[in-house]
Parts: structure tokens; sequence; C-alpha cells
């Protein structure tokens, strides 16, 4: 899935049923994200063990939902501060590190420049 600097990254706070497919996860995410599942920007959602999750994605033409499980252990699945966030923007390579097994909230980002404009 391509993932440009416009695409925005949400991760689900809390517990996700994972059973739901297309319809299920896009009533998620215009309930629970206050966002359009039609925008182009990728969702994620973990089950309660965090040893599963899904993603949804618009192409422009359809909808994706892809799923991993992991055969051991866990996602480090951030915990969020607010006691009412529903959810949690992310950036891209952090989607990565989350996917690949690092822990965020063990890791800190470094201050990068960027040319404006």
């Amino acid at each position: 899935m391509p993932v440009g600097p416009a695409t925005r990254i949400y991760l689900a706070a809390g517990v996700s049923d994972l059973r739901q497919g297309f319809e299920g996860l896009s009533d998620r995410v215009r309930h629970q994200f206050k966002e359009d599942p039609l925008s182009g920007h990728l969702f994620v959602f973990a089950n309660r063990r965090k040893n599963r999750v899904k993603l949804l994605y618009w192409d422009g033409s359809g909808l994706w939902v892809c799923a991993k499980r992991l055969e051991q252990g866990c996602f480090c699945w951030p915990k969020t501060t607010e006691a009412d966030a529903s959810s949690l923007r992310i950036a891209a390579e952090e989607l990565t590190l989350l996917l690949t097994g690092i822990d965020l909230e063990k890791t800190r980002s470094r201050p990068w420049w960027r040319k404006a404009g």
C-alpha cells in the first residue's frame, strides 16, 4: 500500500473486534475516528491480545482490508494518555516499527530538519 506524505495513519485505541470486515471497520472509522473511510488514509486496529492487526485502506477504486497474525508474541501497541482518546495518529515510519515488533514507547524521535515549502 502506498503511504505518501499526505496519507495519515490512525491507530484505534483500545480493543477492536477483528471479526469485523469491510462494513464493520468502515463504521468504526466513521464513529470512533470521526473520519471518512474513503479518504485514502490508513486505519489500523488490534485485538485484545495484540497478536492480530487489521488495516483498512481506500485506494481510489475500492477498500482494502489486510490482516496480520503473529504466531508468537504480541505487538507493542501504544497506550493513549487521554481517557477519552479514540485514536492515535502516527507516522509511516512508526507504523513500520510497530509492525516489525519495535516498542514505540521505548524509542524516541530525533530532531530532523526539513526544507520548508
